[in-house]
């Protein structure tokens, strides 16, 4: 298992998320990174998932 970060922000540029979390791949990591930012109601913001050797998986301006 691989540890990504996942992070989402304000506008203003205020870090409101910032969580680690494993999956297997890329592919998982960026499913579970959406299921995650639903859950707590961030997917519209400002956010960006990053794998382990620093690729973006999710990014949404």
């Amino acid at each position: 298992m691989k540890t990504y970060k996942l992070t989402a922000f304000e506008p203003t540029g205020e870090k409101i998320l910032d969580e680690s979390f494993e999956s297997a791949n890329d592919q998982e990591a960026k499913v579970t990174g959406e299921n995650l930012l639903k859950e707590k109601g961030l997917d519209e913001k400002t956010h960006r998932c990053s794998s382990p050797a620093g690729k973006l998986i999710l990014l949404h301006r």
